[in-house]
């Protein structure tokens, strides 16, 4: 580690004193991240959002999932089982709801696998809510700041700087390039836990609350003087997200760049990721944190220059996410059966052909509908009575829990 800190800080020294932004090549920079297979925006009714989401219950809230308070946002299911998750802001937050209209419409547009994107939304009285695709894994801030099992390794550090630079480029491509707060909340994780950046933080700033949390420390120099969102703030807001990867805290940026030029590397550096890197690849990253956050605006990286200059440290490039992660994947369900299938639908003609097909008999040998329909009816008081019992058990009703439960009986 010595070895690195040393190397590291003798680049950085000469850097500081480097202000030319990054130049990229006119390169694609691999695929492009578009993709057609999610569905159209729409406008949803407030009644189905409250069915998806058990009447906006607390149960449902999802305390990190790229937002924080005042706005709430809740898991929610819709009627083909598709699960969501629903931003619902204060109150006023958008008291004009063209404006809130149009700008969910514009960036409902985008369609990228390196983002949660938005799915509609639902303007009905004074009611503003945003629907997303729900990210299942949560946030960055969870796996980095307060991982549980084991620390986020570097390979999957790199991945994620990667990702989130190719999804604000794939906006700034379609025109949008301001991104409200950017930071280790607004980075989800998806069902193979690919990281995702939220499509939330793209909706103008509203009247629930400023575009930047109220920590100066993280604040761009430029929004603490005008108190105005630029591209180059958004990139500002990319160099502290690299900090946050480097040390694996949220560590303020002025203290960050003076651990480089006092050569304190070490001080800098998450201990977790001892012997994980090389000299030249941290020396990259470091380099890359402190162009970001010049103090100058002009003379920080663009959005393209930062996919071009984080692309080739990739490592590991065949290795499931998941697998980086030490995650299941939760994606990975077994596919129904056809009976399986026909019993999701409740189709009893195709219950009963697949059960003759593979020699269902009733008591008499013989196969007969009208005990089939009995079996039917027992399966469905087992399953009321299991919708009942997780009812009761999430009141904390144990004792009528206990008495649902005992009545579904072996049946599953």
């Amino acid at each position: 580690m010595g070895g690195q800190c040393s190397s590291l800080s003798q680049c950085c020294r000469n850097s500081s004193h480097k202000t030319a932004v990054l130049e990229a090549p006119d390169l694609d920079n691999g695929e492009s991240s578009e993709i057609t297979d999610v569905p159209n925006f729409r406008e949803y009714t407030l009644e189905q959002l409250k069915a998806a989401t058990s009447g906006f219950a607390v149960e449902y809230i999802v305390s990190e999932h790229g937002e924080k308070a005042p706005n709430v946002v809740y898991k929610g299911k819709l009627e083909n089982q598709k699960k969501i998750a629903v931003k619902r802001f204060t109150r006023m937050a958008w008291p004009d709801a063209r404006q809130f209209l149009e700008e969910a419409r514009s960036v409902g547009q985008l369609r990228s696998e390196r983002m949660a994107n938005l799915l509609g939304c639902c303007c009905e009285g004074d009611e503003r809510l945003l629907v997303a695709e729900f990210m299942p894994n949560e946030t960055l801030a969870k796996h980095l700041f307060h991982w549980e099992t084991q620390p986020m390794k570097w390979t999957m550090r790199l991945r994620v700087v990667l990702y989130l630079a190719q999804a604000l480029e794939y906006c700034t491509s379609k025109g949008r390039t301001l991104y409200h707060d950017l930071n280790a909340y607004r980075v989800l994780f998806d069902e193979e836990c690919n990281p995702r950046l939220s499509t939330f933080g793209l909706m103008k700033n509203s009247r629930d609350g400023k575009s930047y949390s109220t920590n100066l420390a993280f604040t761009p120099p430029e929004y603490l003087r005008t108190g105005r969102i630029t591209p180059e703030s958004v990139i500002y807001s990319f160099g502290t997200l690299l900090l946050d990867l480097l040390s694996g805290k949220h560590i303020p940026p002025s203290h960050a760049l003076d651990l480089i030029r006092d050569r304190n590397l070490q001080t800098l550096t998450d201990s977790c990721l001892d012997g994980q890197f090389s000299d030249s690849d941290g020396t990259e990253l470091v380099r890359l944190a402190s162009r970001c956050l010049q103090y100058e605006a002009r003379e920080r990286p663009n959005t393209k220059s930062l996919v071009t200059a984080l692309t080739p440290l990739q490592k590991d490039t065949e290795v499931p996410s998941h697998v980086l992660m030490g995650l299941p994947h939760s994606g990975s369900v077994s596919p129904l059966s056809p009976l399986g299938e026909a019993c999701s639908r409740r189709d009893l003609t195709a219950m009963l052909e697949i059960l003759d097909k593979l020699g269902y008999k009733d008591d008499e040998g013989v196969t007969n509908e009208l005990s089939f329909q009995m079996w039917t009816d027992q399966m469905q008081e087992s399953l009321n009575s299991k919708k009942k019992g997780d009812v009761a058990f999430r009141q904390k009703d144990f004792r009528e829990a206990v008495e649902c439960y005992t009545q579904v009986g072996t049946f599953f």
